[in-house]
């Protein structure tokens, strides 16, 4: 066992690049998920990635994909993928603990929306990654592989350090504030955050109205390529139309024009976050990119004013939609909630529907303002956080640079193209609504910047 400030030996999992040689025999799914589990074995121990694994299912599932591409015919492009699931999303195979004492060993027996469409795609299914309870604020355990000392970030704090250290190839997050893009940001992995509703959440506990399933992987393609087979097969969520894009991962396309939003984070982020964002910028200049900022451009200041109160806004929102079925959860034992769940519900209680009304007028408000900016560029850039991890295990960070995002219902990227304190740091691209394959398009021509 490693020393808490000593340093992991990562080996990231990209899955794409591996499946050329699965035809001709070179390679198969099971050799490929072996050297995924030979990371679990060695650093799973140490980062805490998993609340439970199911090795005999996945490689079953495995042995089932090597024979599918030795016949010529895998069911998609992930098939045989290693993926883990955030354990806030149903698995039929495995406990759905939520993060809480309450769902301990808690089986539905089922599988979540996104689960089912990914194992029809052939994908395998390696575990449950860590969240915070509820996928909320208390965290549970998982260390950054970066540094052990530091938090993952969260929610999805297992699924962020899962990929990062190349347990699994891609992890399923959710976000509703900050908790795909943050951890993605802290672990140096791939953050996708689709529009609101673009997939499926059936049998997701995270019922909330900005909340979203979101994809944390090795590179940007297979970001994209795992939310398109979800899509595909499960679709958005209930009245919304679904992920929008081509079945391959778009082009990187160069942007003519960006706009550098400041967000409530700037205020908080240290000199080197604020230092490599400018690098970046002028980088993008330089590239032959326009980048418009509150200060050369009205709209975008407009903007910056609209998404300052995000988090407190994001925040009473999603107390509201809380305070059913927390209240229920109280019931059955307020004593294996955290402090701050409780707190959450007293706030909740303490509102009225006209506040929740006035606080979804607000919101519609921003939503409206940020989409007029499509007209004047064709994405946004911005920190994913305003630092590195902090140092312990107590908070998953601050998620100030993120609470825009979520507010809005924009898909947003991160890549982690950036450092601070000599550890990872994302860089944030934000599309438009069901623009999603234009984000990643241009989160692609950014990284290649890099």
């Amino acid at each position: 066992m490693l020393a808490p400030d000593e340093k992991l030996k990562l080996s990231p999992k990209p899955y794409l690049s591996a499946t050329a040689r699965f035809t001709s025999g070179a390679d198969t799914p099971r050799d490929f998920l072996e050297r995924c589990l030979a990371n679990v074995a060695a650093l799973e121990p140490k980062i805490v990635a998993f609340v439970s694994l199911n090795l005999e299912g996945a490689r079953a599932a495995a042995d089932q994909s090597t024979a599918r591409w030795r016949a010529g015919r895998p069911r998609s492009k992930i098939d045989g993928m290693p993926i883990g699931i955030k354990d806030i999303i149903e698995t039929a195979d495995m406990p759905t603990e939520n993060g809480s004492p309450l769902f301990a060993g808690f089986r539905s027996q089922r599988d979540g929306a996104s689960v089912a469409a990914l194992r029809e795609a052939g994908a395998v299914i390696v575990g449950k990654t860590v969240t915070t309870e509820f996928a909320s604020t208390e965290p549970r355990g998982t260390r950054n592989p970066h540094d052990l000392r530091r938090t993952p970030g969260g929610s999805s704090s297992g699924s962020a350090a899962g990929v990062a250290a190349g347990m699994v190839s891609t992890a399923l997050g959710t976000q509703v504030i900050g908790s795909t893009i943050r951890p993605a940001s802290y672990c140096g992995c791939i953050g996708f955050k689709v529009s609101v509703g673009a997939l499926n959440r059936g049998g997701s506990y995270d019922g909330l109205s900005q909340s979203v399933t979101g994809v944390l992987a090795t590179t940007v393609d297979e970001a994209w390529q795992v939310a398109h087979e979800i899509a595909a097969r499960a679709g958005g969520d209930p009245g919304y139309p679904g992920l929008f894009g081509p079945a391959s991962a778009p082009a990187p396309r160069t942007p003519r024009r960006l706009a550098f939003l400041e967000t409530a984070g700037w205020a908080v982020a240290s000199s080197n976050a604020k230092q490599a964002m400018a690098d970046a910028l002028a980088r993008f200049k330089a590239a032959g990119i326009e980048v418009l900022t509150r200060q050369s451009h009205a709209q975008v200041a407009a903007v910056e004013a609209a998404i300052a109160p995000a988090r407190p806004l994001s925040m009473r929102i999603n107390a509201w939609e809380w305070r059913w079925p927390l209240n229920t959860y109280r019931e059955r034992d307020a004593s294996k909630l955290s402090r701050a769940m409780l707190t959450r519900l007293a706030e909740a209680e303490a509102m009225s529907l006209d506040d929740y009304r006035n606080d979804l007028a607000q919101r519609d408000k921003a939503r409206a303002l940020y989409a007029a900016l499509a007209a004047e560029c064709d994405a946004c850039v911005s920190l994913s956080a305003p630092a590195a991890a902090p140092l312990g295990l107590e908070s998953t960070g601050d998620p100030s640079c993120t609470a825009h995002a979520s507010l809005l219902g924009i898909p947003a990227v991160s890549l982690p193209v950036l450092q601070d304190e000599g550890l990872p740091l994302g860089l944030q691209v934000t599309g438009f609504v069901n623009g999603d394959a234009q984000a990643i398009a241009v989160a692609a021509a950014i990284k290649a910047l890099f």
